[in-house]
């Protein structure tokens, strides 16, 4: 069968032939429809995250999946049944995190990460998977349900936000999306159609016209220039927000989300920085953070509940935003495109096979 892999010392994803996998007793085999192209993707090309899998030079990309399931074996799906997998796996031996159904809280070295790091991912005709780390999804969001896994990454950095804040009564009215990438403008629609926030931001560095900018405006969203407004400067520009969700992997934006926060308000931090030295008043960060009851909290990965939550979720959009966020769906003879960046692509991704309803 097919895949797409990059190679060690390769130069760069490359279409494959690979045995197709045999599944466990205990595992389904599951035919891929389309699988997500996203930044942690150009980061494992590069070589800076991730790793290959114990004793192989080659990875199959791909973390963001949606698949129909062809033989379900010993796992409560049945052949037709649409799923999206989750990305961790235990390395060998299961462990604690796994055995709690909590793999996104797992330490490094306690987890691989099909397509990232230890594990082949789901970039192929076919995968397997046991059941239980695979989700159901409604068969009309076939086409749609690769947007599963990114919307289940803020659906689990939302929980740890509202649960910091469930010491008190917390009603918050307005929050603001770092990033305007197609995660931020996940979160942003999840703010909007499941939170409910009475005045919703969402801060990039683009100019108009601009598609992100415009899916921002159509959800009734106020658009902020960084280069205009840095993060530290938004309560005097607009106002201190209740909620922050950083989605930009500035580490300079993470510390000035504090900054940003309105009492009693919170930072979720999802980005990854690499390393970067700058000055920082230390004493006054930390004195607004306890005067003003503030709090961060850094998130990553999800488990199979935020999943259910995700896919619950997408049922819910306008279908206008699913028309304007992905810009492209490409073959596997075309995939080379689907990893193309520019201000017109906001979410691509690659399809394997076409879904038909028995």
């Amino acid at each position: 069968m097919k895949a797409i892999a990059v190679e060690r010392g390769g130069d760069g994803p490359a279409v494959v032939d690979v045995e197709r996998p045999t599944p466990g007793p205990e595992e389904a085999l599951v035919r891929t429809l389309r699988v997500g192209v996203d930044g942690t993707d150009g980061e494992v090309i590069a070589g800076h995250h991730g790793g290959f899998p114990p004793d192989s030079d080659r990875l199959i990309l791909g973390h963001e999946a949606v698949g129909v399931v062809e033989q379900a074996g010993d796992t409560h799906f049945s052949p037709g049944d649409v799923v999206a997998p989750t990305v961790r796996r235990p390395p060998g031996e299961s462990n604690e995190y796994f055995e709690r159904g909590e793999p996104d809280m797992a330490p490094s070295g306690a987890y691989y990460e099909r397509g990232i790091e230890g594990a082949d991912g789901y970039m192929a005709e076919y995968f397997t998977s046991p059941g239980e780390y695979l989700v159901s999804v409604p068969p009309s969001l076939a086409g749609l349900g690769f947007l599963v896994e990114p919307l289940s990454i803020a659906d689990k950095a939302l929980e740890l936000a509202y649960a910091s804040r469930s010491s008190f009564e917390w009603d918050p009215e307005s929050a603001v999306v770092l990033g305007n990438g197609s995660l931020g403008l996940l979160t942003l629609a999840y703010l909007r159609e499941r939170h409910e926030y009475d005045r919703l931001y969402c801060l990039g560095r683009r100019d108009r016209p601009d598609p992100t900018i415009d899916i921002i405006e159509e959800l009734g969203a106020t658009y902020i220039d960084s280069r205009e407004t840095p993060v530290a400067e938004i309560p005097a520009a607009y106002e201190s927000m209740d909620l922050v969700f950083e989605a930009t992997g500035s580490a300079k934006h993470a510390l000035d989300t504090v900054a940003a926060l309105a009492p009693n308000g919170v930072g979720a931090l999802l980005g990854v920085p690499e390393p970067w030295e700058f000055e920082v008043d230390g004493g006054s960060l930390h004195r607004d953070l306890v005067l003003h009851n503030k709090a961060l909290v850094g998130s990553v990965n999800s488990n199979v509940r935020h999943f259910e939550a995700a896919a619950d979720a997408l049922g819910a959009f306008p279908e206008w935003l699913f028309d304007e966020l992905v810009t492209g769906v490409y073959d596997v003879s075309q995939f080379e495109a689907a990893f193309d960046d520019d201000d017109t692509t906001i979410k691509t991704a690659v399809q394997f096979s076409a879904y038909e309803e028995r």
